[in-house]
């Protein structure tokens, strides 16, 4: 019984991703954001629990991808897909109604389909993540939650920042972020974990450098300014990438 308490705590990751979909289907983004943080933080938890409990089991690694599938891999397509089919130009709204005003229901489109491209490259990068050695303390590509979180970047701009709700619903915008995504999640540029090698600074340098911009953002930006820490991410491990660790596979 022991070892089913990680994997409960996997399936409330699963909930709160279902419950992010229905929001975001009925266009409720900010419910739909604490779900998906409440998702993120069991998503932590789960390995943190398992690991206090000394507990491990390939059922539980494999249950932990199928949850993150549906969080991280099937949630941010959706949520291009519903970008995709608001007016680029809303009219005003009062801010209750916002976005709620802008339209209603969700409806198949083909203009907004490859929004669903995101989720297959999401699946692949879940069966690479299970099967490559060298992410055990870096990553290789942009991992899924990452993903998820540049996606909801652009829902809470629509949600919270009328000004710039224009410029997060233009296709301009989403189109080649479906694009950079779903190529990031795949690719094997490696990119740096948030596992602290101590407190020190090196070692660490990158990690801190990063968690200060995100920071100022954050103050300068606050809920504008997902997107542009994940872009701030991406350039980092551009410029500065860590040192992949060699596959055993």
């Amino acid at each position: 019984m022991k070892a089913w308490i990680p994997n409960f705590v996997t399936l409330l990751n699963l909930f709160c991703g279902c419950a992010a979909l229905i929001c975001i289907l009925d266009l409720r983004f900010i419910p739909a954001f604490w779900f998906l943080f409440a998702a993120g933080w069991f998503d932590f938890a789960d390995g943190l629990v398992a690991r206090s409990l000394n507990v491990s089991s390939e059922h539980g690694k494999e249950l932990d991808s199928l949850a993150d599938m549906v969080s991280f891999g099937v949630v941010p397509a959706v949520i291009y897909y519903v970008l995709l089919q608001l007016p680029t130009d809303p009219a005003p709204a009062p801010s209750a109604n916002w976005p709620l005003a802008l339209q209603a229901p969700i409806s198949w489109s083909w203009y907004a389909a490859p929004a669903l491209i995101v989720a297959l490259f999401s699946a692949l990068r879940l069966a690479k993540f299970n099967l490559d050695t060298r992410q055990t303390e870096n990553f290789i590509g942009v991992a899924t939650p990452t993903s998820t979180v540049y996606a909801v970047g652009l829902m809470l701009i629509v949600a919270t920042n009328q000004n710039w709700a224009p410029y997060a619903l233009h296709p301009l915008v989403i189109y080649p972020s479906i694009l950079l995504m779903s190529y990031l999640l795949v690719s094997e540029h490696p990119m740096f974990s948030f596992k602290l090698h101590g407190f020190g600074w090196a070692g660490n340098e990158t990690r801190y450098i990063f968690a200060a911009l995100a920071i100022c953002l954050l103050i300068l930006l606050w809920t504008s300014a997902f997107p542009f820490i994940v872009l701030v991410y991406v350039i980092l491990n551009l410029v500065y990438p860590p040192t992949p660790a060699k596959s055993t596979l």
